[in-house]
């Protein structure tokens, strides 16, 4: 093809996934307040611990409520047009791989994608203990009115950034399969990788949550250990195929 047959491609990719993601965004804000409900629950918590009406979602601005709305609808629309764009992506780059790259790139997605929705799952989990554990720190007499936008980020926020780190041991597993990095040169790792999950988990969690900080850094450390193992295995694979055609093993 062309550059502009490419071009025309990749335009018409583009429209169709532009289009999956306005319809999901319209039924997500349809169903907005189901998930409102949902994250403002350990506001509801707190204020039934206080016994006032103290502690609320205050929406600012005149637009903020539906600023809220829109952010929550672009959220989720993302993630219910996945299967759409995801398919858009693949379907213009898919030409230009060879059959072996095609087969580690599905099941690099087939892995990446389950284990991200874990993480955000994992920081849905996480959240209320978060905010109330927060609440807590709150001097008698004070009041808690979390401003819509920042009480938004924050939890839009924590599900990415939990989802992303699940997805970190699939990069270690494709580092491997292209030969950037063995099975051992991983698993040798492991002090590092132990240290860098638990002071991530204790930067996504607040200090006093050491029960959701370990959780959390005890997910991250069997991942990485998974993906060590698994390296193994490739490795050990990939010696008996170079044993069987001949090819010596490197010095190295």
């Amino acid at each position: 093809m062309s550059l502009g047959a490419h071009l025309v491609e990749l335009r018409k990719r583009l429209m169709f996934a532009a289009l999956a993601l306005l319809v999901g965004m319209v039924v997500a804000f349809i169903i907005a307040d189901p998930v409102i409900h949902l994250i403002t629950e350990p506001i509801r918590i707190i204020t039934e611990k206080r016994g006032d009406q103290f502690s609320a979602l205050n929406f600012g601005t005149i637009t903020s409520a539906f600023d809220m709305r829109m952010r929550i609808a672009f959220s989720i629309g993302l993630f219910l047009s996945a299967p759409v764009w995801l398919w858009q992506v693949w379907a213009f780059i898919m030409p230009g791989l060879t059959r072996k790259e095609i087969r580690y790139t599905i099941g690099f997605v087939a892995a990446a994608v389950p284990l991200f929705f874990a993480g955000c799952y994992l920081g849905i989990m996480i959240m209320p203990h978060v905010i109330e554990l927060m609440w807590s720190f709150t001097p008698e007499g004070g009041t808690n009115f979390y401003q819509a936008q920042e009480y938004y980020d924050f939890i839009f926020k924590l599900m990415i950034v939990i989802g992303i780190s699940f997805v970190l041991p699939v990069f270690l597993v494709a580092l491997n399969l292209a030969g950037i990095m063995s099975g051992r040169a991983i698993l040798k790792g492991w002090r590092v990788a132990i240290v860098i999950a638990t002071v991530f988990a204790a930067l996504a969690t607040p200090a006093a949550d050491v029960v959701s900080m370990l959780m959390l850094a005890g997910i991250l450390i069997v991942l990485f250990f998974a993906a060590a193992g698994l390296s193994l295995i490739f490795d050990r694979r990939k010696r008996k195929r170079d044993a069987a055609s001949g090819i010596l093993p490197d010095p190295v």
